[in-house]
């Protein structure tokens, strides 16, 4: 599944900066265009919107043990906890919650102005792009500080994550005073400088450190890969073409994203393994197959000598068998004699039988009635010698199934 990434503007619906991947890993296009002409949204395409961090406020608070994620009362407790915290009323503002929250732990909340997202969300439904996901450009994180710089020279913004950061996250114009917010890890060699091209002189002047590049459309993608999701309570993306666009998201992380290089090393090298144990298999089973066969023709050759190329060694031996019989005239099992006396050894017949009937490997006793217990009896005894014992109108018959 490919991604169509969208930098939501502050301002109302109109024009979007956007990149497309292929794989999620690396930036196939990018550009600016209103909502209609960006590139299309089909199948098999997940759109991403991206809520700018100037936009967005963190708060951190303890969820009440009755209220969880799944909890209808969750967003009027979360107005609730976050009335006296914000500027604005609750019911202006759209909150979401951290993936991780579970009732009675603490969690961040993520809060942006209603209004502004819901007009997005209809632009973009309306131009047959809609969003599958809002992620955020920038969201708490622990580990070590990330600044990112922003923006035009004239008006340049940094965007702070990480240990030693108030609030978690912070967007700030880039001002010696926003500086001072930083810890001292700022000036250590742990610290992750980022800065778009247009702000990269300035950015390096400022904090006096090297500068890693990082296009507009490279910070889309990176932001596109956050575990958080905006689109909640009433601004959710429900339904089964959402779930099958995530799902289709985790299959393009788990074949292109480097994090799952070693699953993908370990499932390959599991199937190796078991074709190659397949192919031993298969050829120590040709092996055993070829053994029996040499044997069984082997048995034929040594048996009956005069036999000098083998084609089907069963069928080739009952013929032999059969043609010696007829030579030293001694009886086979389909004969009369050996018919009867396997009847008269293993069946027990209740009374005489009225006539009896016999061709080859056939004989049909009449008037000798079995019962259904005594008949399976019979059989059980019969069957080792290649006979089956049926039960007709007229009494029994006994058939040659195999030969001997």
């Amino acid at each position: 599944m490919s991604l169509l990434l969208l930098a939501l503007p502050p301002g109302p619906p109109g024009s979007y900066d956007y990149a497309t991947s292929a794989d999620g890993q690396s930036v196939a296009a990018h550009g600016h265009a209103s909502a209609a002409l960006l590139p299309p949204a089909g199948r098999g395409v997940e759109v991403v919107a991206v809520a700018p961090a100037t936009l967005l406020s963190w708060r951190r608070l303890a969820l009440p043990r009755s209220v969880g994620p799944g909890s209808p009362r969750l967003r009027a407790t979360l107005a609730g906890l976050l009335e006296e915290q914000l500027l604005d009323e609750p019911e202006q503002l759209h909150f979401a919650l951290d993936p991780d929250a579970s009732a009675g732990g603490q969690v961040w909340v993520a809060a942006c102005d209603k209004d502004w997202l819901a007009a997005h969300l209809r632009a973009l439904d309306a131009a047959e792009r809609p969003v599958n996901r809002i992620v955020p450009e920038l969201h708490p994180r622990a580990g070590d500080l990330r600044l990112i710089v922003t923006g035009e020279p004239a008006h340049p913004w940094v965007l702070m994550s990480g240990n030693g950061v108030p609030g978690g996250a912070q967007a700030l114009p880039l001002t010696p005073g926003a500086l001072a917010l930083l810890d001292s890890a700022a000036a250590g060699e742990q610290a992750e400088l980022l800065a778009e091209p247009a702000v990269a002189a300035l950015a390096e002047q400022a904090l006096n450190r090297r500068i890693v590049i990082q296009p507009p459309a490279q910070r889309l993608l990176a932001a596109s890969r956050s575990p958080w999701d905006l689109a909640q309570f009433d601004l959710a993306r429900t339904g089964a073409a959402r779930a099958a666009r995530r799902m289709g998201a985790l299959w393009r992380d788990f074949v292109h994203a480097p994090a799952w290089r070693p699953a993908r090393w370990g499932l390959a090298l599991l199937l190796l393994v078991h074709l190659i144990g397949i192919n031993i298999w298969a050829k120590s089973t040709q092996q055993e197959l070829a053994a029996r066969r040499a044997r069984i023709d082997a048995a034929l050759t040594q048996t009956f000598p005069q036999v000098k190329v083998v084609i089907d060694a069963p069928v080739q031996m009952a013929k032999e068998i059969a043609a010696l019989r007829q030579s030293t005239g001694a009886a086979s099992a389909r004969d009369l004699e050996p018919m009867l006396d396997a009847l008269g050894q293993y069946t027990t017949v209740p009374a005489a039988p009225d006539a009896i009937e016999f061709t080859a490997g056939q004989l049909r006793v009449k008037g000798a009635h079995l019962a259904a217990d005594a008949l399976a009896e019979a059989n059980q005894r019969l069957r080792p010698l290649g006979y089956q014992l049926q039960a007709d109108a007229d009494g029994a018959l006994l058939r040659q199934e195999a030969a001997p």
